[in-house]
């Protein structure tokens, strides 16, 4: 009965509403092998619009980071929006939890069952690395590839040379799946520029119990999967994407800080350019979406757009949203 009168239960119901008046359905595919993947899709598809897909980070589900962002898209894109494995209401009974092995799902899901064979992607944190993944396995299905606040260019010295707020892999994972309001606060205060204070603990613990409490062995392990044999240096071993690529940041990320977001920038030459969004954290697509979506906008919608030029693909920008009125 409880659940019946939760908050976090309510405003995911309202959630769904949202994106079904944005004209999208619930749609959940069985791929077969013991894997189950949920995505919101076009209600009616127009062939004479590009396609988007939309990957989320780790967090409750795909529709609680992408609700700001959706009225964005929907009127230029056929806009996709999946859950990955183990959130929301994709899961697989197979044991593999790579980013690779996510990439595959979501790219099977949208080949075979939506029939798109072109797409534009749009990655946030975890969904950056599931989608540079779908990038590098399938170069002839991506067109361009945004990456938002991905740590893909980390590497396991990292942690120990203090580049982050937490010291080992096992304190980033009790933060990043807080099991308590303490930990939850935690995660706010490392993914915000300005958390929100004073919110009383039966609310987080009503967002816990709601959205935070399934599959939490495979959630550790998709983080361990993250770290996996990234001792390399200067990411040579890291595979190069020829699409024209966005690389979106947060300026005062505390969780992937933005020299990871360099590093990337350098790895990728010519192909990408950089936007950074002044006074925003980690879970920028949350705290600054105006900002967040105009480069969005900017780099999906343009049609006559092929490749960035020499002068262009340095661009590294701190917008504010005063700049912006």
């Amino acid at each position: 009965m409880a659940r019946l009168f939760s908050f976090t239960t309510m405003k995911d119901r309202w959630y769904r509403y949202f994106f079904s008046f944005s004209g999208l359905r619930s749609v959940s595919n069985d791929l077969g092998d013991g894997t189950i993947m949920h995505c919101w899709i076009p209600r009616t598809y127009k062939p004479s619009k590009p396609n988007l897909l939309l990957l989320h980070g780790f967090g409750a589900n795909a529709m609680w980071q992408y609700a700001d962002l959706l009225s964005y898209f929907t009127p230029k894109f056929n806009v996709f929006v999946p859950d990955l494995l183990f959130f929301g209401s994709s899961f697989t009974s197979r044991p593999e939890r790579s980013e690779s092995f996510q990439a595959k799902c979501v790219m099977k899901l949208m080949v075979d069952w939506f029939g798109v064979r072109r797409m534009r992607l749009v990655g946030i944190s975890y969904g950056g690395f599931v989608g540079y993944s779908m990038t590098v396995q399938f170069p002839e299905v991506v067109e361009r590839l945004v990456v938002c606040c991905s740590g893909l260019c980390l590497e396991e010295k990292d942690l120990r040379d203090g580049l982050f707020t937490v010291s080992n892999v096992e304190e980033a994972e009790k933060i990043l799946l807080a099991q308590t309001p303490e930990k939850l606060r935690e995660l706010m205060k490392v993914s915000f520029v300005k958390p929100v204070k004073g919110i009383p603990n039966y609310f987080l613990a009503d967002f816990i119990d709601v959205m935070c409490s399934e599959y939490l062995k495979e959630k550790r392990e998709l983080i361990q999967s993250i770290l996996k044999d990234r001792q390399y240096s200067e990411y040579s071993r890291m595979p190069k994407v020829n699409q024209p690529t966005l690389i979106l940041w947060g300026e005062k990320d505390q969780i992937f800080p933005l020299i990871l977001g360099e590093r990337l920038l350098r790895h990728l030459g010519e192909n990408a350019r950089m936007v950074v969004i002044a006074n925003a954290g980690h879970a920028v697509n949350l705290e600054k979406p105006k900002e967040f979506a105009k480069h969005l906008k900017d780099f999906l919608h343009d049609d006559s757009f092929t490749s960035f030029s020499t002068s262009s693909r340095s661009f590294y920008s701190c917008i504010s949203e005063d700049e912006l009125r």
